[in-house]
This record gives C-alpha cells, structure tokens and sequence, in this order.
C-alpha cells in the first residue's frame, strides 16, 4: 500500500482553460518539472502533455489529460482541457471533476472568443479562478489591459463577487518564472503553484456510503474500458462490491478489480481512494459518462452531466475508387464499422448509424474540426475511406425547422472590415458588433453552421491572410433560409492514367489544377476548379504527338502554375453533394460519387 494514503493527503483539484496557442501546455510541463516529476533533461521545446501527433502538429488540446503533481506535501490534479468549442463535449465533464480553475491567457491577445466558452462553463458551475497573464517576455505585450479585459469578460459572464476578486500571476512559461508583479520576474514558478494551494479550496471531505461520477473513460487493450471520475462521498477500496447507477435509472451489481489514483503523467495503483481524489477503476462493465458507481447495499445516484448533441454529420463509406487498397492496411467495410464503434467508446459528442446500404453510416459530431481529427487519425491508423459533404443536423423544435447558429468572432486589420462584413452577411450572418483598436476591427456574429462550412479560406484571402476567426456553437434557432454556395464547377478527368504536364498547360486558361503533372489520376476523380459555374470534363493523359515536322511557336517551354494542395479540413468544406473526398494513409483525392459521365447525367436527369 502506498505510504501517502495512510493519512487525509491535501489534494487541490484544478482545471486548466486557455486559448490556442496560449502557452496551456508549456506551462502545465514547467509545473511537471517543478513538481520534481522530470529532471529538466527533457529535449527542449518537446511538449511532456500533448503526446498525439495530431495535437503536436495543429498546437490544440484534442484529449483532455489528467496529470498530477506534488507540492510541498500538497498533492494538486491539474485537469487539461480542450479549447476549441468543437469538443466542447469534452469540457463539461472535465469541469465537473475541478474546485478551481487557472485561465490562461497571453499578455498581447487577451482573453479569446473560445477562452469565453470554457470559461462560461466553469463559471456557472461556481468554479474558483486564478488569472495567469502569461508571455509578458513579448514586446509590445499589454498586462494591465489585458487584466482589465479579463475582469470585463469575467463580469458579463455573470461572475460572483467572490469569483471576481480572483488573484492574478504574471509570467513566463517558455522561460520557466511566475511572479506577482510582472515588472519583477522571479527565478522559477512557485509563486503560481503557492498560489494554487492558498486559493483553490481543498474539496468538501462528505462521509457516508461511497459515490463517485463517471465523467470520462479511458481504453486498454487489456482490461478494457476504464471509468475515471472523482470521488465524491466515502472512499472507494480495491475488490470492493458497488452498484453501477445508470442514466435511465436501472441498478447493475459490480466489483471494482483495480483501483488507479493520477501520479505524474502515469497512473498508480493503490488500495484505496478518499473521497475528493480523482480516480481510475477498472473492472466496472457496461458504463456510459455520467453514471453513478455508488454503493452496493443502498445505491444513491448523482445527478448525471448533459453532454452537447452533435451539430453536423457526414456520411462515411468504403472506399471504391479504382486506386482502393494501394496504400491502406484496413479497407474492408468491416474493418471501417468496428473502429467507429471503438471511437465511441471515448468520443462521447460522436453518434454513429448504419445506413441500408451497410457499406455506408452516418457519423454525427460537433463540427467539421471534431469529425476531420477523427478521419485524421483513421487515415494515419491505416485506414481507407470515402466521406461525403458536411451537412447540419436541423431539428423540429415546436413546429419549427430549425438549425443549429454559432456566435463568430473575427479580427482583422481595419481596411479589410467591409469585404469581411460583406462576405458573412451573405451567408446569412447577423452582425452584433464591432469595434476598431489599433487599426485593427473586432467583429461579432451570429451565422448558420451551414455559413461556416467554408468560411475561413475566404476570410484569410480576402484578408491577405490576417484574419484572426473563431466560432462557438449557440443554439438551435429557425432555418434562416437559403445560403450561395461555391458557384464554379469542377475540372473532372475523363480517362484514368498519368497527368501530362502537356495536357495541364494547354487547359490552364479554363481553370486552377489540383493535380501536379506526373500524377496517377483515375476516370471521374477532380482535378481541378472550372473558373465558370458548371462541371467540365478534360483529357489530362494526353500527350504531345511527335512529328518530324518543326514549327515556329510549337516548342515553347510548358509553364505551370503550381497546384493547390487541400489539407483535409479544406477538403470537406470544398466539395459539393455529388462529390466525395478519398482519404488514404498517403493521398487526400476529391471525387464524383458517380465516376462515369453518362451515370451522372442519368443521375442529373432523375433527379
């Protein structure tokens, strides 16, 4: 049995909320290291927290983590949590397990939209905030706006007056100090961790029979789903007999087999676990989030935690072009059902539904960021696949056809503004305000989901690229009617082979290509956009017919404009309703459902 469980241990259980980018896991590595959890021998600038590649890449926080650390006899939980509103599914629960909270923001940016979701949510759940004005090494950095700013948000979010009076650190996570002043720097950041254990309350210690709330799983290959929540009444003891309370009110009998309590980035096993600790048991079968392991003679359940509904889904199917199997190891419909089956398993805003046609399901989620970080990692798993345009979930609501709306923020520099303005009211945006600072417009909307899909290439062209855009899910409201979509046709191959660079010249003029020349390219897949509306079909395996007759003009150097190349996410807001995109472990290809001219025309026609 572990020592430290022999005596009540202080336990501080803490969230940690924060923007994209704003320094949430340099900081949380530094509090490791300080925690004398990792020597600092850590190769520089690798983040201990993010370890997925996905998370890596695009700098977000896709998995909420539980670590923990101790400090000076204080053992403190900090709960990571995901930024972006699209796994907003994520956040409530993660909350549910805190007493306090850290927000997180830079001393130049300031507070931001999706820092306002998070933040909402704590608040209301009556969560205890330390402000942590972090990069003050920036030039132009602002702290004492930046902390006026904070204090606003906090206010029009309907904050307590004990919530307002919350302490502020300033600092540094890349160079490792915090201090109270951000005038003096201090030599490491102790002083935000001296912080923690003074302000964050120590959680309410409830004796009685054992209660705990499953607010978030894990999974191993070995033993199986894994129930993580904190305790909240009693303690809970290894083999011990409990009853597993579900959401629809049925009692099942279970034994817990093991018990894991949080150390560092890994788990410990010991023999038992005093209520206020956050936990892990395994052994417990058949859980869903949100339900109540209680005791097993008199069984009294918690009041389970609402879970966003999906906005947006998208249909997945096996992939049949004519290049399927070249690259991916699980391309059969089988392999593609039981991995979304086992990402339900940990994924809770994700629903799934088979189809009639049972190579094909229906995948339901928070956004397209949600359902490409899915995709994403399927197609680096090895995975083959085929996904169809994005569409939004519209609801009966009292009668009503209803759609799901988003509040948007974007900020761009001051001359941009109208173009910007022009472009969203278009997609049936409602413009709720707008400012100008430093030559810079802040602007708020309210748009369709639908108005979203899309959106942000637009936004970073017509902007020369400076657009900062962010968007949170608000509610259901009536479908605001008809939205333009992308007028111009698509450039469609009319044989497979290779794409000459030949062929790619002498069509320049009728389009932008996708394709580079040398590419292996199939009948029916698109490759390129039609600079007007309607689809055009093209021979690009063409080539150049060598005569012995020479001609002035004949021989001119073949001058391309390079391709575009879609990320994903480009990718699905890009294609149409009869188009698919193919994604492989290697390739993202954009496709016709219907590969052969005369079936789309037929199709055309029927419909």
């Amino acid at each position: 049995m572990h020592p430290q469980i022999l005596f009540m241990q202080e336990i501080r259980n803490i969230a940690i909320i924060a923007h994209v980018d704003h320094g949430k896991t340099t900081l949380v590595d530094k509090m490791l290291i300080t925690g004398q959890l990792f020597r600092s021998n850590q190769q520089a600038g690798e983040l201990i927290l993010d370890n997925n590649d996905l998370e890596r890449e695009r700098g977000i926080t896709i998995l909420s983590k539980n670590v923990s650390i101790n400090y000076k006899g204080t053992k403190i939980n900090i709960i990571d949590t995901p930024g972006h509103a699209d796994f907003g599914g994520e956040v409530e629960r993660v909350l549910n397990m805190a007493d306090g909270c850290l927000l997180l923001v830079d001393a130049f940016e300031g507070p931001m939209p999706q820092t306002r979701f998070v933040l909402q949510k704590a608040i209301q759940i009556g969560l205890k905030p330390i402000v942590v004005i972090n990069k003050v090494d920036k030039p132009n950095c602002r702290p004492e706006e930046v902390h006026e700013m904070v204090f606003d948000l906090m206010f029009s979010l309907d904050a307590t007056e004990e919530q307002l009076d919350f302490p502020t650190i300033y600092g540094s996570a890349k160079q490792g100090w915090m201090s109270d002043d951000w005038q003096k720097p201090t030599s490491d950041i102790t002083p935000l961790l001296d912080a923690i254990v003074e302000y964050i309350p120590a959680p309410e210690i409830l004796d009685g029979t054992p209660q705990m709330l499953i607010t978030s799983l894990d999974y191993s290959k070995y033993v199986g789903r894994i129930a993580i929540g904190r305790v909240h009444r009693g303690e809970l003891r290894e083999n011990m007999d409990v009853s597993l309370c579900k959401r629809d009110g049925t009692v099942v009998k279970s034994k817990i087999k093991e018990l894991n309590v949080f150390e560092g980035l890994g788990r410990a096993k010991v023999g038992s676990v005093q209520c206020g600790d956050l936990c892990a048991l395994i052994g417990i079968d058949g859980f869903e989030i949100g339900d109540t392991i209680a005791d097993a003679e008199n069984p009294e359940a918690l009041p389970p935690i609402a879970i966003d509904e999906p906005t947006m889904s998208m249909s997945f199917t096996i992939n049949d072009s004519p290049f399927f199997g070249k690259e991916g190891k699980f391309v059969t419909s089988r392999h593609i059902h039981d991995r979304l089956i086992q990402e339900l398993d940990k994924n809770l805003a994700l629903r799934v539904e088979t189809t009639e046609n049972a190579d094909t399901w229906t995948v339901f989620g928070r956004g397209i960021l949600h359902l490409s970080v899915l995709i994403e990692t399927m197609r680096r798993e090895g995975y083959e696949l085929q996904v169809g345009q994005p569409k939004v979930i519209i609801k009966d609501i009292d009668g009503v056809k209803s759609e799901p709306v988003e509040h948007l923020t974007i900020n761009v520099p001051e001359e941009y503004s109208s173009k910007i303005v022009d472009v969203v009211t278009r997609r049936r945006g409602e413009l709720t305000m707008m400012e100008t600072k430093n030559d810079r417009t802040f602007m708020e909307f309210n748009i369709p989901s639908r108005g979203i899909i899309g959106l942000n290439n637009v936004v970073l062209t017509l902007s020369a690229g400076e657009a900062v855009m962010a968007h949170r899910f608000l509610e259901f409201q009536p479908w605001k009617g008809d939205i333009d979509k992308r007028n111009n046709g698509s450039i469609i191959a009319s044989e497979s082979g290779n794409a000459f660079a030949y062929a790619i010249d002498k069509l320049q003029d009728r389009g932008r290509f996708f394709v580079e020349p040398q590419t292996d390219i199939y009948m029916g897949q698109i490759v390129g956009e039609h600079s007007k509306e309607g689809d055009l079909v093209v021979n690009l395996t063409k080539s150049k017919k060598l005569t012995n007759v020479r001609a002035s003009g004949t021989d001119d150097k073949v001058r391309l404009a390079p391709a575009i190349i879609f990320s994903l996410e480009d990718a699905l807001e890009y294609i149409k309703e009869d188009e698919y995109v193919e994604v492989t472990p290697q390739s993202i290809r954009l496709r016709k459902i219907y590969l052969d001219e005369n079936d789309r025309k037929r199709m055309t026609k029927n419909k």
